[in-house]
């Protein structure tokens, strides 16, 4: 998780949501990602989508099915949604997303027995530390709304 929240402040140093990811497979980090939905102007350019796409990049192949994807935040539910297509086996998240997550806030697709993999989640591992990050960005991000009124 830690290798995850440095690439969570290279967002947040790149003015995006400080969302940082990691697959790992053998004890080896072979896909990171951070967000880069401001960079690039793309909605889908989510940390766990860099790093999944990364990952079966390294690999060569399309499923991932003993890797596991570190996050700092719980993915929402595009990334959940390619979590279970890449057939993570786990995924390990720092806070959770009341407004977008698709593990327990909003919806529950990386479990959900109706969808044909379920993966095992492991929530809220340093927690404090990836809700700091949030918090300071979007604290900085008001401030500078306000500069601008």
């Amino acid at each position: 998780m830690h290798e995850a929240l440095k690439e969570a402040k290279k967002a947040f140093d790149a003015g995006d949501v400080p969302i940082g990811a990691v697959v790992v497979l053998d004890n080896r980090i072979i896909g990171r990602g951070h967000n880069q939905v401001e960079l690039l102007t793309d909605p889908t350019a989510h940390a766990e989508m860099i790093a999944i796409t990364a990952a079966t990049s390294t690999i060569q192949e399309k499923f991932l099915r003993e890797a596991t994807l570190f996050v700092t935040v719980e993915p929402c539910s595009m990334c959940a949604g390619a979590s279970v297509l890449a057939r993570l086996k786990k995924v390990v998240y720092g806070v959770v997303d009341v407004k977008t997550g698709a593990h327990s806030s909003l919806f529950n697709l990386l479990n959900d027995p109706r969808l044909n993999h379920q993966i095992e989640v492991v929530p809220g591992v340093l927690k404090s530390e990836c809700a700091h990050l949030m918090v300071e960005f979007f604290e900085k991000l008001r401030e500078q709304k306000k500069g601008n009124i």
